[in-house]
């Protein structure tokens, strides 16, 4: 149903864009940081439930925009392209700050650690950007069951997402300790992610074809 490589595809870009901070990364931090690693993995609950509402909504509306559409996907692709452009430009743009620089935030309520973590998902232009853009191009219309595709590869995105957040969030005040002492190690990750970000943006671009 779907291709080995579009898997594969859609994990690196996934994997690279949940390591690129962003909204979910900084409120996750933060909350783990100053209020501990259950209010982490409360918020992360609220994160996870974002991502389920972007993988129903969305791929109900592309199972069939692309299907009666398939010129859309070039477009589409494009559009996926110059957003990894710009945040491979974030990444390697002098003046970065990290993301587990202590910040000082008010102690919250489960309930509302959960639903912070729900909106801030709901409201990242990363995970919008993610649904509408990237992973269509990764759905191969000659395979029938646009709409089964989309929910497979959207549940690898939020396996990995989900994944790597987990981890941050029971790491956060250690990784926080090791960058204050080694600043030039943010750097390193900096230009990492940067990098992969933006040899992924410069291929999609080039990729003219049409879908996977």
């Amino acid at each position: 149903m779907v291709d080995v490589s579009g898997i594969l595809g859609l994990a690196v870009v996934a994997l690279g864009m949940v390591l690129t901070p962003g909204p979910n990364m900084i409120y996750l931090v933060s909350r783990s940081i100053t209020q501990g690693r259950r209010a982490g993995m409360i918020s992360l609950c609220g994160v996870a439930l974002g991502f389920l509402v972007y993988l129903v909504t969305v791929n109900l509306g592309l199972s069939v925009v692309f299907t009666a559409v398939p010129e859309l996907y070039l477009a589409v692709k494009l559009a996926g392209a110059g957003y990894l452009a710009y945040l491979a430009w974030n990444a390697l743009k002098p003046g970065g700050i990290s993301v587990f620089a202590p910040q000082d935030v008010p102690h919250d309520s489960p309930r509302r650690l959960f639903s912070m973590g729900l909106m801030t998902s709901l409201l990242n232009p990363k995970i919008a950007i993610m649904y509408v853009s990237l992973i269509p191009q990764f759905i191969d219309l000659d395979r029938g069951h646009v709409l089964l595709q989309g929910l497979v590869l959207g549940s690898v995105q939020i396996v990995i997402s989900v994944s790597v957040n987990l981890t941050i969030v029971l790491a956060a005040g250690t990784i926080a300790v090791f960058l204050a002492r080694r600043p030039s190690w943010l750097k390193v990750q900096r230009w990492l992610m940067g990098t992969v970000l933006g040899a992924l943006a410069v291929s999609l671009a080039a990729d003219t074809s049409g879908p996977a």
